[in-house]
C-alpha cells in the first residue's frame, strides 16, 4: 500500500504509477531529501515533538540509506512514486515505528520545495566554480595575447584593427554579469521552505528557524502558501543559463569561423575537434557546434517552465513536478558546456601571423585616415566622403590605403600628405584608441589589471557560497 493509501480502496493503474512517478529523474535530490529529514528530525526532537531514542534511530537509518545509495545498491521503486517515498518507505521498513514518525508536522509539498532550494544552492555553487574557471582561462588568454593585433568585425565585415587581448576580454565582460546574476540566483535558493506543511502551516509548535539554520539557509518564507508554490528561484537559475548559454553561444560561432579555412585565425586541439565519416581532410569544431545548438534547448526549458507555472492557482499542484526535468537537463547542458569550454580554449593555437597579414590587406584604417584629415581642419563627413574615394579610388588600382603614392594622396585631397601613412599603420590605429574601455594597449593593461580584481572578489564570494551550500556530513 502506498504511503497515502489509506483513503484508497485500491491500487493505482500501473500505468498510472508510471506516469505519476519522477523518481526516475529525482533521485538526484537523495542527499538533499537526506539532510532535510536529518534537520527536520532534529528540530522535532528539540522542540518535544521526537523523541531522542527515535531521533537517534532516524538519523542512523537514514545514513545507511545514504551509504546504500552512494555505494548504487538502494532498490528504488516506481510504485514509490518519488525520492521522498522512497526514503521513508526503506526508513519505515528498517527502523518500524520511529520511521513513520519523520513525517510529523511536514508535507511533501513543503518537502520537495526544500530539497529543491538546497539542491539549487548547490548548482549554484558549482555553476560559480565553473563560470569562475573559465573566467579565469579567458583572463590568462587575453594577458598572453595582449599584444596580437586582430581584426575587428562588424557585420562580420573587417572593421578596424584591435588586439586579439581586448576581443577576448568582452567575453570576460559578458561572462562576468553571468556570474553577477548567479547572486540572485543564490538570493532566491537560500530560503527555506520547511515547516510550511501542505500551504497553511502545522498545528504543531515547530521552530522553521532551527531548521533553517541546520541547513545554512539565509532566511525563512514569510508566508507558508509562497513557501510551497514558488518556483521562481529556478526560473531566475533558467534565466541566468540562457543567458550564459547565449554569450557561449556567440562565442561559439567566432570559434567556428576562426577555426575555417577561410579566417585560420586559429586550429583547435584534436581532442576537442571531429572527423568526417567521408572526408579524411575535415577537421570539425563540433564541441562549438554542439554548445551553439544546445543553446536553444536550455531556452526551449525556461519557457516550459514559465508556462507551466503561467496560469496555476495557489498552492501545490501536480504540474510542479514538470520544474524539475527542464531544470536537471539546464544544469547538466551549462556546466557541460562552461567546463569543455575552459579546456577548449586553453588548448586552442592562435595563428598571429594571419591574423596580421589580413590586416596587411584590407581597408581597416580607413576611419583613422578620416579623424587625421578631421585633425588637419576637415569636417568630418567631408573626410569621410574623402576617404571613401581613396578607397575606391584604392580598390580599382589593386591597392590598399598604406600602397598609395605621394601624388595619388594629394590628387584625392590637397590634405593627404605622405606623413597620413604613419597615422594609418595598424600599430598606430590601435594605439591611437587611447579612450577609456579602447582597444590601446594601456587600455588593455587597465582592462586586464580590473579583470584580476574583480577574479579576487568572485573568488571570495564563491568561497562564501560554498560553505553555506555545504550539507551535514551525514549526507556527503
Amino acid at each position: 500500500m502506498k504511503l497515502w493509501g489509506g483513503r484508497f480502496t485500491e491500487d493505482t493503474a500501473p500505468e498510472v504509477d508510471r506516469f505519476n512517478a519522477s523518481i526516475g529523474f529525482d533521485r538526484r535530490l537523495w542527499r538533499e531529501d537526506i539532510a532535510g529529514s536529518i534537520a527536520h528530525a532534529t528540530m522535532l526532537e528539540e522542540c518535544g515533538i521526537l523523541s531522542a531514542a527515535d531521533r537517534e534511530q532516524i538519523t542512523a537509518g537514514l545514513a545507511a540509506i545514504a551509504a546504500e545509495i552512494e555505494a548504487d545498491t538502494f532498490p528504488f521503486r516506481v510504485a514509490l512514486e518519488d525520492i521522498h517515498m522512497n526514503i521513508e518507505s526503506a526508513l519505515t521498513e528498517r527502523i518500524g515505528e520511529a520511521g513513520k514518525r519523520l513525517h510529523t508536522a511536514r508535507s511533501r509539498n513543503d518537502q520537495v520545495a526544500l530539497d529543491m532550494h538546497l539542491y539549487m544552492r548547490r548548482v549554484i555553487v558549482e555553476t560559480g566554480e565553473a563560470l569562475l574557471a573559465l573566467l579565469q582561462e579567458l583572463a590568462g588568454l587575453a594577458a598572453r595575447y595582449r599584444d596580437v593585433v586582430f581584426p575587428g568585425y562588424t557585420h562580420l565585415q573587417r572593421a578596424q584593427p584591435i588586439l586579439l587581448g581586448h576581443h577576448l576580454l568582452a567575453y570576460f565582460g559578458m561572462l562576468a554579469r553571468d556570474f553577477r546574476r548567479l547572486e540572485g540566483c543564490w538570493q532566491g535558493a537560500d530560503i527555506s521552505p520547511l515547516g510550511a506543511g501542505a500551504l497553511a502551516g502545522t498545528t504543531y509548535p515547530t521552530r522553521p528557524q532551527r531548521t533553517a539554520e541546520l541547513l545554512g539557509f539565509g532566511a525563512v518564507y514569510g508566508n507558508s502558501m509562497d513557501a510551497v508554490s514558488d518556483r521562481d528561484y529556478l526560473l531566475e537559475y533558467l534565466s541566468m543559463a540562457a543567458i550564459t548559454m547565449m554569450h557561449l553561444s556567440r562565442l561559439s560561432e567566432e570559434i567556428i569561423l576562426w577555426a575555417s579555412s577561410e579566417y585560420r585565425f586559429i586550429e583547435l586541439a584534436d581532442a576537442y575537434s571531429t572527423g568526417s565519416s567521408i572526408m579524411p581532410q575535415k577537421k570539425n569544431p563540433d564541441i562549438s557546434e554542439l554548445v551553439r545548438g544546445k543553446t536553444g534547448r536550455v531556452y526551449g526549458h525556461l519557457i516550459a517552465l514559465a508556462t507551466t507555472l503561467k496560469g496555476l492557482p495557489l498552492a501545490y499542484n501536480k504540474d510542479m513536478q514538470e520544474d524539475k526535468e527542464g531544470v536537471f537537463d539546464t544544469i547538466d547542458t551549462l556546466l557541460f558546456s562552461l567546463r569543455v569550454y575552459r579546456d577548449l580554449l586553453r588548448t586552442m593555437t592562435v595563428n598571429r601571423e594571419r591574423m596580421r597579414a589580413v590586416l596587411d590587406d584590407d581597408f581597416s584604417n580607413a576611419t583613422d585616415m578620416a579623424d587625421w584629415l578631421v585633425r588637419k581642419g576637415l569636417a568630418f563627413r567631408e573626410a569621410h566622403r574623402v576617404v571613401g574615394e581613396a578607397v575606391q579610388y584604392a580598390i580599382t588600382q589593386g591597392k590598399v590605403l598604406a600602397d598609395l603614392t605621394a601624388d595619388e594622396l594629394a590628387a584625392l585631397s590637397p590634405l593627404l600628405t605622405p606623413d597620413v601613412l604613419a597615422a594609418i599603420s595598424v600599430e598606430a590605429c590601435i594605439a591611437a584608441r587611447d579612450s577609456y574601455g579602447g582597444t590601446a594597449p594601456a587600455q588593455v593593461e587597465r582592462q586586464l589589471a580590473a579583470a584580476q580584481e574583480l577574479l579576487a572578489s568572485y573568488a571570495a564570494l564563491q568561497r562564501e557560497r560554498s560553505r553555506r551550500a555545504d550539507l551535514p556530513e551525514i549526507t556527503k
